[in-house]
């Protein structure tokens, strides 16, 4: 029985069940070289204070910026000795700043990102406005003349306009000896003063030999052999999350009877429609509705890219289907409306075009 007074664990958006969040790896699996261009911009002449990491959702970013900040944090002299010699990022598992980040509590990291609403028992549905104005308290406190105070906004995706305002003006007039570590999955989409203000870092898509070897670091009694496994690695197109996720409910099942259903749209088997959207919209199968909407992004890119070839009036009907489908997706995640509609209406508008 739970004590009366036992603290009530918060959800973490994007969590993983089973799996460790980005502040508590210590491991980063690939992007050796941007991580490298990070330390050298730390120890250089002139360090930029914010910094957009950009690249595709479940790549490493927010595993690259905690990563970045607990080097930064155990190691504020930027031309010291150890700064010099340092080959990576890494800081020893047993230092006091890995240990207080890996437990979420370090006070010169302000980590923000959509917050759960306690009331709905859901998560809000953009990073709201009150989460980066705790921004002006947390510059505004009191840390000694050697210490960085870092902030990453995870993800900057998910700001609406009065939360992009608002981080700009910070931006504007930074403090002193601090960083900003602003995470995007779709960097040109952001505020044009926003991108001016920051020097820009894309992170390139992970390879099927990193997807391989993260899974078996992550989940080495999960890991399928042989085809499926290069088929997860293939599928995930370059994102360790999507091949986690893959790897969970029925991913390989979804991602194979979206492409089935997809290529043969225009003989459109209903019944095959409907049993897939049951299964997406299953209930308590988040990772299924994740899976969906991962792989109907990449055939959707895929197509535009081939489209394009072909004229750009050709490629403008995928482009609309890409649009609704993801403003319907956001929609029913924010509603709580009908998932299964969502799928229907996506290959019912596939095969119409």
């Amino acid at each position: 029985m739970a004590r009366a007074n036992a603290p009530v664990e918060i959800p973490e958006v994007d969590a993983l069940p089973g799996f460790p969040l980005p502040h508590e790896r210590n491991r980063l699996i690939g992007h050796r070289e941007t991580e490298k261009e990070l330390l050298d911009a730390y120890r250089s002449e002139r360090l930029h204070h914010a910094w957009i990491l950009g690249g595709p959702k479940g790549i490493g970013k927010a595993t690259l910026a905690f990563r970045f900040a607990q080097f930064v944090i155990a190691n504020p002299d930027r031309f010291g000795a150890v700064v010099a010699s340092a080959q990576d990022l890494a800081v020893p598992e047993e230092h006091p700043v890995s240990r207080q980040i890996k437990a979420g509590g370090h006070p010169n990291v302000l980590h923000l990102r959509r917050p759960w609403d306690e009331k709905s028992k859901r998560f809000k549905s953009d990073l709201p406005v009150d989460e980066v104005r705790r921004t002006v308290s947390f510059f505004g406190t009191t840390a000694s003349a050697k210490a960085w105070r870092i902030c990453i906004v995870d993800a900057a995706d998910d700001m609406n306009a009065s939360s992009a305002n608002a981080l700009l003006k910070i931006l504007e007039e930074p403090p002193v000896r601090c960083l900003f570590l602003v995470l995007s999955h779709a960097p040109g989409r952001l505020l044009p003063t926003i991108r001016s203000r920051c020097r820009r870092l894309d992170l390139a898509p992970l390879t099927p030999d990193d997807i391989r070897q993260g899974l078996q670091e992550l989940a080495p009694d999960a890991v399928p052999g042989g085809e499926d496994l290069r088929e997860i690695a293939e599928t995930a197109d370059g994102s360790l999350r999507s091949a986690i996720t893959l790897l969970s409910g029925d991913g390989l099942t979804i991602a194979r009877g979206v492409k089935r259903l997809a290529e043969n749209a225009g003989q459109l088997d209903l019944a095959s429609v409907h049993a897939l959207a049951d299964m997406v919209s299953a209930r308590g199968q988040t990772d299924n509705w994740e899976n969906f909407q991962h792989v109907i992004q990449i055939w959707l890119h895929e197509k535009m890219r081939t489209e394009l070839a072909q004229g750009v009036g050709v490629a403008r009907r995928y482009v609309d289907i890409w649009q609704k489908t993801n403003q319907a997706i956001r929609d029913s995640d924010a509603l709580n409306l009908d998932r299964k509609q969502v799928v229907l209406d996506f290959f019912l508008a596939l095969r119409a075009a």
